[in-house]
């Protein structure tokens, strides 16, 4: 072979060779960072107007481990938010811009067990913290700098034959929590008749029902005596289920009113599964 073929062949190789390497590095795709991916959840962040009326629960909470057996419940209404976590409740102001915007939050004083009061919060400075929001479907996904909640909306109970537990009182102009061991509740049957509890005697009576009213006749009760709290419980619920009322459905969570203003009294119930 003379020297000139072979550098001729020595150069046809160098050229194939190069021909079956990697394309221009300028055009290698990056790699993709699978922990960015849906960061922010994956649906559009929603406005007030589309979660107004709308009730969601926890269905997964990654970045915190919640207290076994406990859940989020969060409940939109025009431009405020009520939120629960197993112990008390926040009720605050909220705005979604570039992000959510929350609170300061009022918060019920009911004592719980440690974990559950540590849960309320750590729920608060989470939701206080301009978190992402985001909404696709039914699914709500609220993302912070360290945790993210997911939630389910929780399709609104019907009022009859649902038994709806009292979590908190009305009067004065505020809200109050029931007292701890304490269960009063409230169950309306096909037939119009209203059971209760009141925390401590229970009873019944009719009840009238309308879209957004209920009247209830004379609740017969038994004459049990019990603690005063429960006494002051049952005296509370008694004095709002007499007459008319109006009610108001939210997911999970049924609310009475009678009055207006100063004179307003109500109960605040939770549907029971």
């Amino acid at each position: 072979m003379t020297p000139r073929l072979a550098i001729a062949l020595l150069a046809l190789a160098g050229l194939t060779f190069a021909a079956c390497g990697s394309d221009d590095p300028g055009t290698t795709p990056d790699p993709v960072d699978d922990t960015a991916a849906g960061a922010g959840g994956s649906g559009e962040t929603p406005t007030t107007e589309v979660l107004d009326g709308r009730t969601f629960v926890s269905t997964e909470v990654t970045g915190y481990d919640l207290v076994e057996g406990s859940e989020i419940n969060i409940t939109f209404l025009a431009d405020s938010m009520s939120v629960s976590a197993g112990c008390n409740s926040l009720n605050g102001a909220y705005e979604i811009g570039e992000a959510l915007t929350a609170g300061p939050f009022i918060q019920t004083m009911m004592a719980c067990d440690q974990p559950l009061m540590d849960q309320d919060t750590w729920l608060n400075d989470f939701l206080m913290s301009l978190p992402q929001i985001s909404l696709d479907g039914t699914t709500l996904t609220i993302t912070g700098s360290d945790a993210t909640i997911v939630l389910d909306e929780l399709q609104p109970s019907e009022l009859i034959d649902t038994t709806w537990e009292v979590t908190g009182t009305v009067a004065n102009e505020g809200v109050s929590t029931v007292p701890m061991d304490s269960t009063a509740t409230l169950l309306i049957a096909p037939d119009g008749t209203a059971v209760v509890n009141a925390g401590c005697n229970t009873g019944a009576g009719n009840v009238e029902i309308t879209d957004v009213t209920l009247t209830f006749g004379p609740i017969a009760t038994t004459k049990k005596m019990c603690e005063q709290e429960l006494m002051d419980l049952e005296t509370a619920v008694l004095t709002v289920l007499q007459g008319e009322v109006t009610y108001e459905i939210n997911g999970g969570t049924l609310s009475l009113r009678s009055g207006d203003g100063a004179d307003e009294i109500g109960l605040e119930f939770t549907a029971q599964s």
